[in-house]
């Protein structure tokens, strides 16, 4: 399979050997993947990482050294341009909401359907969330169980003025869709869409669409 500058470089972050051995292989014969570094503890993940050789990294949490939440936030802190996908078998809350604190982009569980892991990394490269389906419910139950009320869902938007548009645009992008899925469905132009996460990134006081979909579910925008 030829390899071009369109590919999308993946840094693998994995320390067991055969679940490595299997992710590597699947990306390198994936057309449009690039395999461009393996890392089998946090502390090399940051090296890497750090290097800026990667468009998207695959980040397993239960890591030697240093774990990959720790490792993501770090890398985060180092502004590393790649986007961060967690790709692990561990499914606690504490571990999903730890982990997007940290920064990573998308949360995807391991045994996943390779058509969906492809999507992932798809939509990480192009700095759109994605969370597992699974996450996604876990993370919806998590913020209906701190109770908020649609006097407070009222306020909220109130507070942040966002307009019913931007509500919607927002909803997809909690839900993982990218600009331009998000434009294919609210038949709006590219730009259009571009304008409308902008404003919501300001207006919000984040930095990124997965920063968005936290703070939007934690205060129940969507």
């Amino acid at each position: 399979m030829s390899k071009t500058n369109e590919n999308i470089k993946v840094l693998l972050v994995e320390d067991h050997i055969m679940a490595r051995m299997g992710t590597a292989i699947f990306i390198q014969n994936t057309e449009g993947l690039e395999l461009v570094g393996q890392a089998e503890d946090g502390l090399q993940a940051i090296q890497l990482a750090r290097e800026n050789i990667a468009d998207v990294i695959l980040m397993d949490i239960g890591l030697p050294k240093i774990d990959g939440i720790e490792a993501t936030k770090r890398i985060k802190e180092s502004n590393v341009k790649a986007g961060i996908l967690m790709l692990t078998s561990r499914d606690s809350e504490d571990d999903i909401f730890a982990a997007l604190h940290a920064g990573a982009d998308g949360y995807i569980m391991k045994g996943c359907n390779l058509d969906a892991l492809l999507s992932a990394i798809k939509s990480v490269s192009q700095k759109a969330a994605w969370l597992d389906p699974m996450i996604a419910r876990l993370v919806m139950s998590n913020v209906q169980k701190q109770g908020v009320s649609n006097k407070e869902k009222i306020e909220n938007i109130n507070k942040y003025e966002l307009t019913q548009k931007e509500l919607e645009v927002l909803s997809l992008i909690s839900e993982g869709f990218s600009n331009k899925e998000i434009s294919d469905k609210l038949v709006i132009t590219m730009s259009t869409t571009k304008a409308h996460v902008h404003h919501i990134l300001q207006k919000l006081y984040v930095s990124d669409r997965t920063k968005a979909t936290v703070k939007a579910r934690n205060e129940g925008l969507v």
